[in-house]
């Protein structure tokens, strides 16, 4: 009986014993391939930061070309026009009144005219847009109302709640001829450069404030600004579809006309009398070249024009610039000629005794755009 119980007792044991010696580790060899693949770890990781470093470098490198690129697209010249507000005088009702204004904001528009300069030469003195039409016919409100049409036109249509409250200068907008500018998005239009309005919402500690550019998600810009200013965003161009909101920055707006060449609509200025409108220039180096219409000036066809940065280009009211030139206390001249580097006609043997202000934009833009891209 016990041997029979130590032949089992030997037959259970020694498998286990052979099976714990097959199982003996050679700790040299473990050491071995240990350091085999800490040495591949480590070449992974050297190859994962030298691609990254390649991605970064691949990424600066096209940014700088499309740098350039957009320094080549660029429109760096501007071009402003200059016109009386009493021109709106010369409409018999208000529903006229508004769609002469349309009028010439489109001829602006048409020929990416970059500020208008609405000057007073009836002695209004107006300084700003706020003010009431004081009715047709009527000394008072014609520069006023020129300039807040001229600026409801040329605003997006989704701002417009946000900046023009009810107001009796724009009942009649409905008359009013869309401008339909490259910054006048449809919603689901992509584009690198938008406009928007920042909204009173909270945003977190170091985030910057949410901005509405009419599309279907609100913007998120890098700044905290104060509620319910206008500002030019440019959209980060990788975007995450899941997110709640779009990415982007801020610009200053003559940025899509200096960077990739788009005409981003126009400014509006206020001017009290035809010499503030050379004085009060909003750029630093002011207009340096100035050019006058009249149908006493030189013609258009034997003029080139010399090369310029900002030109500004000037209209008469009913009774031709002379009557601007009268009014202003600032200028001690009879002649406006002198007050320009050009005096030209642009309309050559003329059908008509008299050629209307929103008439002579087109006229002059049109025979002078050639001109102003050869200079």
């Amino acid at each position: 009986m016990a041997d029979g119980f130590e032949q089992k007792k030997q037959k259970v044991v020694r498998p286990l014993v052979r099976e714990s010696e097959n199982k003996k580790i050679d700790w040299r060899k473990w050491r071995e391939e240990r350091k085999e693949e800490k040495k591949r770890f480590k070449e992974m990781k050297l190859l994962k930061k030298l691609e990254k470093k390649k991605k970064q470098e691949e990424e600066e490198r096209q940014k700088q070309e499309e740098e350039e690129k957009r320094k080549g697209k660029g429109r760096l010249y501007t071009v402003s026009v200059a016109l009386p507000g009493s021109v709106l005088d010369n409409a018999q009702s208000p529903e006229l009144r508004t769609y002469l204004a349309g009028q010439i904001a489109r001829a602006c528009a048409v020929f990416c005219v970059d500020e208008i300069v609405v000057f007073d030469e009836q002695g209004e003195n107006s300084k700003s847009v706020e003010g009431e039409f004081t009715g047709v016919g009527k000394k008072g409100q014609a520069c006023v109302q020129l300039a807040r049409i001229l600026q409801y036109l040329e605003c997006p249509q989704y701002l417009r709640k946000s900046f023009f409250p009810k107001h009796q200068d724009l009942q009649f907008a409905g008359l009013l001829n869309p401008l339909d500018s490259p910054h006048h998005m449809r919603i689901d239009e992509k584009s690198e450069y938008r406009e928007g309005v920042v909204l009173d919402r909270p945003t977190r500690p170091g985030k910057g404030s949410f901005v509405n550019c009419g599309m279907r998600k609100e913007v998120q810009i890098d700044r905290q600004l104060q509620a319910g200013l206008r500002v030019t965003v440019r959209l980060d161009r990788t975007q995450n579809p899941e997110g709640k909101v779009h990415k982007g920055t801020v610009v200053a707006p003559h940025v899509p006309r200096t960077e990739l060449g788009l005409y981003w609509g126009y400014s509006v200025r206020l001017a009290s009398c035809l010499s503030t409108v050379f004085t009060e220039c909003p750029f630093k180096e002011g207009y340096d070249l100035t050019v006058g219409t009249s149908e006493r000036g030189t013609s258009i066809d034997d003029v080139t024009l010399p090369t310029f940065r900002h030109l500004l280009l000037v209209f008469g009211g009913l009774h031709g610039l002379e009557a601007s030139v009268d009014t202003d206390q600032n200028l001690d001249i009879t002649d406006p000629s002198v007050l320009f580097n050009l005096y030209l006609n642009t309309c050559q043997g003329q059908g008509s005794r008299t050629i209307r202000t929103e008439e002579a934009i087109l006229i002059s833009m049109a025979a002078l755009r050639p001109k102003i891209a050869a200079a």
